[in-house]
């Protein structure tokens, strides 16, 4: 596989760390696509992870949210014994653990198991602190006040 060299853009950049080693660790991913999931984009600030997750229980099911890592994960309940035999089995009952990148400002908003599926509703919300704002320029503003008071003095 050919992995692409990120050094040239690390030596010229600063604080971009973080953004080169998620590029470098999504090529290093092990390849496992259990259990399969969808990413959607619901707006512009929401988005919702669903995962397949057919046979799993609410209490078997674990979701973390750290700063920008959402961990879920599912460890099956070992069966009690009973008559019932199986002749095959193609419901996967074996854990899983999946990782996914958050951005800044992301949180779960809830989570839901329905029909088989796990869904993961996100948001994000940017604190007005690091909102952009519109900057008056005060030296603009000043010069005509003072124009205008002068004018104002020569008519007094």
């Amino acid at each position: 596989m050919n992995r692409f060299d990120f050094s040239p853009y690390r030596r010229s950049t600063v604080g971009f760390d973080r953004l080169f080693d998620l590029l470098e660790n999504a090529g290093r991913s092990s390849g496992d696509n259990y259990p399969p999931f969808n990413i959607e984009r619901r707006s512009d600030d929401s988005y919702r992870i669903t995962l397949a997750v057919a046979g799993f229980k609410p209490d078997e099911l674990d979701i973390t949210a750290q700063q920008n890592l959402l961990v879920v994960s599912g460890r099956k309940a070992p069966e009690a014994q009973d008559a019932a035999q199986f002749l095959h089995v193609g419901i996967a009952q074996r854990g899983f653990e999946r990782r996914f990148e958050l951005a800044d400002f992301v949180r779960v908003e809830n989570a839901n198991l329905e029909d088989g599926l796990l869904l993961i509703d996100l948001v994000r919300e940017v604190p007005e602190a690091m909102k952009p704002k519109k900057i008056g320029i005060a030296g603009q503003k000043t010069l005509s006040l003072v124009e205008g008071d002068k004018d104002a003095g020569k008519a007094a």
